[in-house]
């Protein structure tokens, strides 16, 4: 269980934040200057160095919007223009990707970065180019919401749905929900979504129902939905029949087995759902009530983000970083792992800094949520936990400070069971590396944490639309 540290501060990170940026900047040069595009986009490192990993193409919005995160930070203008000439150049095919479930991966990180720093008047407004982003972000959206499997809710009823996987129309992913970004977005930037027959379908209800999706089978509540039904759990897949769309069963692509959990996939939908009831203050009374009301879809919501939230922080050592799944075979050998820091050079099971990262901006958000509306003790619990956790990853062994190598954070992993993950000579697991989510996501929760050092506008993906 995470030992929660109750008295550290944001202020108290700045000396760790501005060390972090210096190397943060070392990295996205070293990646610019000598990673080879013609290999496909960065995954993970291998040895240090960047390579690839043909599965989808996911990652490449993490790379160009890793350098506009930095351009926000330190006002360097070589890094915006990484980002904005990158983007310009090869985020195109990405907007227009019908083949993924990952827009608000990669467009919402790089168009709607942008986007929001043209609103915030850090970079110089230019109307073509405004509308160049919104107009991106507006059919990266459409397209989002295009992978739809039409199924029954838990209640019977057939109104639900979700964004299906690139597993096909039966395969719900617990990582989704934070790409629903792209059908917010689009929606609010007025776009209008469009089917067979000139039929208007309503982005905002989409991304709603996919939540709602999420909620009720990718996340469990100690409901007695299984045997190992417990507070917080997450299947990383859910899987359906699509010709009566009834829910068949839990799965898991990278996690252990569908009844365990695999923490990245906990740590999305940490992330997700806070991200999303922020959101829902920038969205009207009378788009919310048409699709069942702000009260039931906060409530629903928030229901996830705690359980999730409180999961990770009962099922994770005491430093804040998960070993990769909470059901892996041989986590009994480390002994009483939960009460102690995370070992990533252990001999049986790999840690998970990525989950770490993403999960923290999780905390964090639910954290700042519930204080807003009251509930301070609760809030502040969530919200110094997300501390403690980034305290962990501004630090060794996770901040990458050797100069060779070219990622930021270390000890990522991508796929366990498929044995995708670079293992170093004489051990018997992988450790060491990284992958451009984890590093962008970092990267992230810096800079939400750096704003509010800095006394800026908060950082929240709607701030894109003005």
């Amino acid at each position: 269980m995470i030992r929660i540290n109750s008295t550290i501060t944001t202020a108290d990170l700045s000396t760790k934040l501005q060390r972090f940026w210096g190397l943060s900047a070392q990295k996205i040069n070293a990646i610019e200057q000598h990673y080879d595009v013609s290999k496909g986009s960065p995954v993970f490192t291998i040895k240090g160095q960047y390579s690839t990993r043909g599965w989808t193409e996911w990652t490449q919005g993490f790379q160009f919007g890793s350098a506009i995160l930095q351009y926000d930070v330190t006002g360097e203008k070589e890094f915006l223009e990484i980002g904005r000439k990158n983007t310009l150049s090869v985020m195109a095919p990405h907007v227009s990707h019908i083949g993924v479930h990952d827009h608000g991966f990669n467009n919402v990180s790089t168009y709607g970065n942008l986007l929001r720093l043209m609103h915030e008047s850090k970079i110089e407004f230019n109307e073509w180019e405004k509308n160049f982003y919104e107009l991106a972000l507006k059919i990266s959206g459409a397209v989002q919401a295009s992978r739809w499997t039409s199924i029954k809710n838990r209640d019977g009823s057939s109104n639900g749905g979700f964004i299906h996987s690139f597993n096909g129309p039966h395969s719900l992913f617990v990582d989704t929900i934070r790409s629903c970004r792209a059908l917010v977005v689009s929606h609010q930037l007025g776009h209008v979504f469009q089917g067979e027959g000139d039929v208007k379908i309503n982005l905002l209800e989409r991304a709603l129902q996919h939540i709602k999706a999420t909620a009720d089978f990718s996340v469990y509540y100690g409901e007695g939905r299984d045997s190992y039904d417990i507070w917080g759990r997450t299947a990383h897949e859910s899987v359906f029949n699509v010709k009566d769309g009834n829910f068949r069963c839990p799965n898991s692509q990278q996690g252990y087995t569908g009844f365990s959990t695999w923490t990245r996939g906990l740590a999305w939908a940490m992330c997700g759902f806070p991200e999303q009831l922020e959101a829902l203050a920038q969205i009207s009374d009378a788009d919310l009530t048409l699709l069942g009301g702000r009260e039931a879809i906060e409530a629903i919501m928030l229901k996830g983000a705690r359980a999730t939230c409180d999961f990770f922080i009962e099922h994770t050592p005491i430093d804040g970083v998960p070993y990769w799944d909470t059901g892996a075979p041989y986590l009994h050998k480390l002994g009483d792992y939960l009460n102690a820091p995370a070992d990533p050079f252990n001999d049986y099971e790999p840690v998970d800094s990525s989950a770490a990262a993403i999960g923290a901006q999780g905390l964090l958000r639910l954290g700042k949520y519930l204080i807003g509306k009251g509930e301070v003790a609760a809030g502040q619990r969530y919200w110094q936990a997300g501390l403690t956790v980034v305290d962990t990853l501004l630090q060794e062994p996770y901040l990458s400070t050797d100069p060779t190598h070219q990622g930021l954070l270390l000890h990522s992993i991508y796929h366990r069971p498929n044995g995708w993950d670079y293992i170093p000579e004489g051990s018997k697991i992988p450790y060491g590396e990284s992958s451009m989510w984890g590093d962008y996501h970092i990267r992230e929760v810096a800079l939400y944490l750096q704003r509010i050092i800095q006394d800026e506008p908060y950082y929240a993906f709607l701030n894109c639309v003005k």
